[in-house]
């Protein structure tokens, strides 16, 4: 369903009297577009609660065994929209900052465009035997983990026929779970 078409159906049922709720995967302001449908609703005079939820950025990783930060291995992490490809003159993202971080790197919506990406973070000075965790349909009884290392991911993912959603966590925390 289209936003606008979320946005109209928020608007329609609540001022029909109805007590409605967004309930979104995750948290609705981790590229969930929720404060797209805040703004509808404050623009047609509506009141709303926003409720946070864990975002799949933390708790898929977590879900298989891989901590985002780790004491010693990774002391940050970053995460990014991956559902523009690095050459795409509409990517916001600097990825030559993120091959240089030490940190973990944690990818939503990148599944398409993995081996893009990680040319991207190699031809900006990642190593390419980083370790790579692509967790598709995490938190659900389909989920399931593919590894590879930043080189060999994005032919992983096709020989795997990894699908969205997926949560792709690059960097050594892949090695604690």
């Amino acid at each position: 369903m289209a936003q606008e078409a979320i946005n109209d159906a928020l608007i329609e049922h609540a001022r029909a009297g109805k007590a409605v709720v967004r309930l979104k995967g995750g948290d609705p302001f981790v590229f969930g577009r929720g404060m797209e449908e805040v703004h509808a609703l404050a623009a047609a005079g509506i009141a709303c609660t926003v409720v946070p939820g864990i975002s799949s950025s933390i708790s898929v990783p977590g879900a298989v065994g891989i901590p985002v930060t780790h004491r010693g291995v990774a002391h940050e992490f970053t995460v990014v929209s991956g559902h523009v490809a690095p050459d795409d003159d509409r990517s916001l993202v600097d990825w030559a900052a993120l091959a240089r971080s030490r940190g973990t790197l944690v990818l939503l919506m990148a599944v398409d465009k993995i081996g893009a990406i990680a040319r991207a973070l190699i031809e900006h000075g990642k190593a390419p035997e980083t370790r790579v965790a692509l967790v598709q349909e995490g938190t659900t009884a389909a989920q399931r983990r593919v590894d590879a290392t930043l080189a060999t991911v994005g032919e992983v993912a096709r020989a795997e026929d990894v699908r969205p959603p997926a949560v792709i966590v690059i960097g050594d925390v892949v090695a604690l779970g």
